[in-house]
């Protein structure tokens, strides 16, 4: 598998699957949400001021401009990629106590790697989604995206609870 950090040992981790993972994107959008939102607002009132209006949800989903470009595509991307290269993982990931790491070596993403793997969630969510699907299906977990870019995401195993006066 992979040399992790002295304190954990290779046996303690666990690839992290299909529905935890769908769980920490889930949390991710929500913020992202939180921070994109209130932006796309002020863009879009900004713009329907000029014309004596408040923006409507039709304005608010518009992507026309070079700031609704930035906030709807830049802004996540750089997010996200900065949070797999500092924290090994992203708000969500970082709830469930999961990383993304080199599937060789454990070690933390290169910048490479990172805009890779970003860039593989296209790839795999062209052909109906199969490409993050496979998360459920592989050995390692790992769905295109990951392959693509040679990553794994990984977490410590639950540890059996000791029981008092017990050996």
């Amino acid at each position: 598998m992979m040399a992790d950090s002295p304190q954990v040992h290779e046996e303690e981790l666990e690839y992290v699957g299909f529905w935890a993972r769908v769980l920490a994107s889930l949390a991710d959008t929500v913020l992202l949400l939180i921070v994109s939102a209130p932006l796309l607002w002020l863009l879009a009132g900004r713009e329907a001021a000029s014309i004596g209006g408040m923006p409507d949800l039709a304005e608010l989903s518009g992507a026309g401009s070079l700031a609704e470009f930035l906030v709807n595509y830049l802004l996540p991307a750089v997010a996200v990629i900065l949070f797999w290269i500092y924290k090994s993982a992203t708000p969500g990931k970082m709830m469930l106590g999961a990383r993304v790491v080199d599937a060789d070596t454990g070690a933390p993403l290169t910048p490479g790697q990172a805009a890779l793997r970003y860039l593989g969630y296209f790839v795999s969510i062209i052909p109906c989604g199969l490409g993050l699907l496979w998360v459920g299906i592989d050995a390692r977990k790992q769905g295109w995206h990951d392959k693509l870019a040679r990553t794994v995401v990984v977490r410590r195993k639950p540890q059996p609870a000791a029981f008092p006066g017990r050996r």
